[in-house]
């Protein structure tokens, strides 16, 4: 009888994880996020709270990093009138900041760069430590999809789009692995 009763809280418990892995990406809110700013200011989620927010995280060693940021800055040229915000949040370390800094007058990006980012910051957010990444938030800060790896324009049109309309039709997958 015992193992019976064992095998039964195994599988509640096991059923209890997988309900939790499953949903942990959008049950995730980050309208509490602060990192800071090229100029050393705060910079939080909750500033941009109405709006969609595209949180892309890089480095400035990281290759797919570098052919993604312009790929970015496009997208957020094409969504400029609509309630979308694209930001690039930088993993480098803090004595690295001042290569960032160059990096983006370099690149002349336009986009708001956020520093203070870090691998575990991303492995929170999106369930792997693994540069690039992009978490697409919603008006109200909730995670409606993770994309590990290089992102494609479709995979954050996708979601972009799908939060544009109302939600109307099938919501995006919330996780998508491009490595």
């Amino acid at each position: 009888m015992p193992s019976i009763r064992r095998r039964s809280y195994v599988l509640v418990a096991a059923t209890l994880l997988l309900l939790f892995f499953a949903s942990s990406v959008a049950a995730k809110n980050v309208r509490k996020l602060t990192l800071r700013d090229l100029d050393g200011n705060k910079a939080r989620i909750s500033d941009y709270q109405g709006r969609v927010v595209v949180l892309n995280f890089w480095a400035t060693w990281c290759g797919p990093c570098k052919e993604e940021i312009p790929r970015l800055g496009q997208m957020a040229r094409q969504y400029a009138d609509q309630q979308v915000v694209f930001v690039l949040t930088s993993i480098d370390e803090q004595k690295k900041w001042p290569a960032v800094r160059d990096y983006v007058g370099r690149q002349k990006i336009t986009l708001p760069v956020w520093v203070g980012g870090s691998t575990n910051l991303v492995e929170q957010l999106s369930g792997i430590n693994v540069v690039p990444a992009t978490v697409v938030i919603d008006e109200q800060g909730e995670i409606v999809r993770v994309i590990n790896g290089e992102a494609r324009d479709e995979d954050v049109k996708e979601a972009v789009d799908w939060l544009l309309t109302g939600r109307k039709g099938s919501a995006p997958s919330e996780r998508v692995k491009r490595y």
